[in-house]
């Protein structure tokens, strides 16, 4: 939830040159952000510090059909943000001077840009914190670029998908209200903070209050039907949905569980109740 960070970045070749020969520093020249945009090469910002992944990643990707912008460092990152906006970032959490949960939270705070969270394996509470904090995929390492490519394409379609859905009503049921012209979610006038995927399951829960949606169709609507990922991550977000709106699981008021199943949330009679 937010507005776009800036203009779209130049595309620029693996080896640091942007097409056409300006240096890798240069601010582009001015261009309107549109994410789901169908024409044209992707711009992916690439924050990775490890030459050893990123220049072979970058080359790949050039192959697939993307074009890359390398930031070796937290700071490097904020200059090329700031300069304008990619399609996607591809983000490692380990770099030189601080945390990619840093510019993870820049990126959330200033716009929707769509994130994927490179992650070394084992580290699942990496994997948590960075979904929570809104990103919307990971790649866990040691990945084929093939691969990369695939979650790329999947997280965008995910984002245009989405993007096309703005214009529907505003739902509001027992004090929560949805308005997805403005991307925002209001509980009792107050206006909550979600990331893009909290915002995304809600929209979808709240569109069929009182049925029960499953396991699958939640994935599958909000996630992709190509997901690679554990259902766990559902969990966490439903989790962390529920602490928002302040619903015990034990005596909920909008989120309920359906083992086995998926989950209902609440239609309108029952939050009134």
């Amino acid at each position: 939830m937010g507005r776009p960070l800036g203009p779209r970045l130049t595309p620029r070749r693996p080896d640091g040159a942007a097409h056409g020969g300006a240096a890798l520093g240069a601010v582009p020249p001015p261009g309107a952000y549109d994410p789901s945009m169908t024409v044209g090469r992707r711009v992916i910002l690439l924050v990775e510090d490890e030459q050893s992944i990123s220049r072979p990643l970058a080359s790949a990707l050039q192959r697939e059909g993307f074009d890359t912008v390398i930031a070796a460092s937290v700071a490097e990152a904020r200059e090329r943000l700031a300069e304008a906006t990619p399609d996607l970032v591809l983000l490692d959490l380990m770099l030189p001077d601080g945390s990619g949960f840093d510019v993870l939270r820049h990126l959330r705070s200033a716009g929707d840009v769509p994130v994927v969270v490179l992650t070394a394996r084992g580290e699942e509470a990496d994997r948590i914190v960075g979904l929570e904090l809104g990103a919307d995929d990971y790649v866990v390492k040691p990945f084929s670029a093939r691969e990369v490519a695939a979650r790329i394409r999947a997280v965008l379609r995910r984002a245009a998908r989405q993007r096309s859905h703005g214009s529907d009503s505003a739902i509001e049921i027992g004090g929560l209200r949805l308005d997805p012209g403005r991307h925002s979610v209001e509980l009792d006038g107050e206006e909550l903070e979600l990331s893009r995927k909290e915002y995304d399951l809600l929209h979808r829960l709240m569109r069929d209050a009182g049925t029960v949606v499953t396991r699958e169709q939640l994935i599958e609507d909000v996630w992709d039907m190509n997901w690679f990922g554990s259902t766990k991550t559902l969990d966490v977000h439903v989790s962390s949905l529920r602490r928002k709106l302040g619903d015990d699981p034990a005596h909920p008021r909008y989120i309920h569980t359906i083992r086995g199943v998926g989950f209902r949330f609440s239609s309108p009679d029952e939050a009134r109740e």
